[in-house]
């Protein structure tokens, strides 16, 4: 299928292009492509690229955009590609870059260079770079801007009106003006489509908005972007314990948040982290594999003993080594099901003490359902199968024993994690595919001995 925009091809498109040129040794052309790119563009072709081609393109990427370009990637990514920089480039590179950026990227860079860094900035900027890094990266005051807009609440429209036209320009993002007090305290927002709409004559205080609360500077990365999320915000201001105004955080920031969250999520089920490079190197990739190989391997031995116990009767009774792996694959699935909701429901702050113990009723509903309804189309099937009518209720109340398990099990472990500081999407998946596969196969092969042997 054609691209719908021809003019504006997709990354795969862009890696291909990059690629032959890169084969070809086209150097100009290279360039050339990588100036037409957004530098969100070329993070992501830098991410999409084996390590030999990606310190080429770096290498043609335009001094002036490499901070902003370095921001697009993830932490080993740019990594590596400060390692290739000299000290002098470093310095540079972080001219132009906004507060909050600049405080994302100097944690990466080498001491050396942080103190060149604060030493070509003026006595401002470092103040307000300071109080940035006075806040972790993953809270409000890490996240803010502070290259803010502030008016006072008793001038007029008119007056904020000829303000801004002596300025000359705003900060990126700004529909709103920070209203503030004599001693810089929040009291509001002044949206610039109040400003151009509303009687020059009236004051700042008569139309401003009052309803938008600052943001306490401590809270959490996550719960911004819900704030962001449920009032459709496009900027919100970023306040003290007193109330005082320090800065604002803007959608682009907000954005970076929420992908960043859904990314630790997917890669933290499978024991990997979202900052990782799939294009680096062989032995630490493989290292930090390991360790969840490891935890999963002992898992896995556990089952298995669960299993030798009941050697006996497998020799006696092949249909139930046959049959076992259905009982532990229907428990896994049910048992995902509501873990991925629950870890869902956790991170969207949709779960707390006053509805827990609702959706643990519901979810045990739900797997004492499809508990049956399964166990029924299993339990006909082995029983044809197999001509043992036996066989058939056997298995089919270890499916109804091991999806409510599952379902309970599945409900429980992210609460439980989460209460001990434990990241749910990281160890969830394998304290439930263990859980499911012990009790799938005690009560699967305890039940076959008891009624068989």
């Amino acid at each position: 299928m054609a691209d719908a925009n021809p003019e504006q091809p997709s990354t795969q498109n862009r890696l291909k292009m990059l690629s032959d040129a890169l084969a070809s040794g086209a150097a100009g052309k290279v360039r050339r492509l990588v100036h037409n790119l957004h530098p969100a563009e070329i993070g992501d072709l830098l991410e999409s690229l084996p390590q030999g081609p990606r310190v080429i393109l770096w290498e043609l990427v335009d001094a002036e955009d490499r901070g902003e370009v370095l921001l697009h990637v993830n932490d080993e990514v740019r990594t590596g590609l400060i390692k290739e920089m000299e000290p002098g480039e470093l310095v540079a590179m972080t001219e132009g870059l906004d507060t909050d950026d600049l405080a994302d990227l100097l944690a990466d860079l080498p001491g050396a260079v942080i103190h060149e860094v604060l030493r070509a900035m003026d006595l401002q900027n470092r103040h307000r770079l300071e109080a940035v890094l006075s806040y972790s990266e993953d809270t409000a005051g890490g996240m803010m801007n502070i290259d803010t807009v502030t008016v006072r609440a008793d001038v007029t429209l008119d007056v904020v009106l000829r303000y801004l036209r002596l300025r000359g320009v705003i900060p990126d993002l700004t529909d709103s003006l920070m209203v503030v007090n004599r001693y810089d305290k929040y009291l509001g927002l002044l949206p610039l489509t109040t400003l151009l709409t509303n009687d020059p004559d009236l004051t700042v205080a008569e139309v401003m908005d009052r309803e938008i609360e600052g943001i306490p500077a401590e809270l959490a990365d996550t719960e911004v972007a819900k704030i962001f999320q449920d009032r459709d915000l496009i900027s919100a201001p970023v306040v003290d314990d007193n109330g005082k105004l320090l800065g604002r955080i803007t959608i682009d920031d907000v954005v970076d948040v929420i992908r960043d969250d859904a990314d630790h999520s997917l890669m933290s089920m499978a024991g990997l982290d979202e900052e990782d490079d799939i294009f680096g190197p062989v032995i630490p990739s493989a290292t930090r594999r390991a360790l969840w190989l490891g935890i999963n391997l002992a898992t896995a031995f556990l089952a298995s003993w669960v299993i030798g116990q009941f050697e006996a009767t497998l020799q006696q009774v092949v249909a139930l080594a046959v049959l076992m792996p259905i009982v532990a694959s229907m428990g896994g699935i049910a048992g995902s099901q509501t873990l991925t909701l629950v870890i869902r429901g956790l991170a969207l702050g949709q779960i707390g003490k006053s509805n827990s113990r609702w959706l643990m009723f519901k979810e045990l509903a739900v797997g004492g359902l499809n508990s049956i309804l399964w166990a029924v189309v299993v339990a006909v099937i082995a029983t044809a199968w197999f001509e043992s009518t036996s066989i058939g209720l056997i298995i089919g109340a270890a499916l109804i024993i091991n999806l409510i398990c599952a379902a309970l099990a599945g409900f429980s472990i992210p609460i439980l994690l989460q209460r001990f500081g434990i990241d749910p999407a990281l160890a969830g998946s394998v304290v439930l595919t263990t859980i499911t596969d012990v009790v799938g196969f005690m009560a699967f092969l305890g039940l076959g001995t008891f009624y068989l042997m």
